[in-house]
């Protein structure tokens, strides 16, 4: 059974960091790309990032380009996003998935980014 497990987000102020992390089971992890994945009210979710391998170098959306990070841990099943220089509008519910978000998502972590 395919699970994904969020952890990290929070309430921070504008320009401030967050560091989310995802531990994915019940698949080979290591063989599939992974994706961070956004959805906030009203919206529909969105790609963020997207990374292939721990030697490949990720792609993000141009809206976070600069100020997010994502990286991976193979042996851990687990997948990372830094956040730096937060903005209100990055406020959503943030998930992990296998790119293309084929396997069924998990509750996410929230994201609250207010003064």
């Amino acid at each position: 059974q395919v699970q994904f497990v969020e952890s990290g987000g929070g309430l921070v102020q504008p320009g401030g960091s967050l560091r989310l992390s995802c531990v994915a089971s019940g698949f080979a992890f290591r063989n599939y790309g992974m994706s961070w994945y956004r959805q906030a009210p009203g919206k529909e979710r969105e790609m963020v990032a997207i990374l292939f391998g721990t030697t490949n170098r990720p792609n993000y959306a141009d809206a976070v380009k600069g100020r997010f990070t994502m990286s991976r841990d193979n042996g851990k099943n687990t997948v990372y996003l830094q956040m730096n220089n937060l903005k209100p509008e990055d406020t959503a519910v943030y998930f992990c998935n296998a790119a293309g978000g084929i396997f069924p998502w998990g509750q996410g972590t929230q994201v609250t980014v207010s003064s």
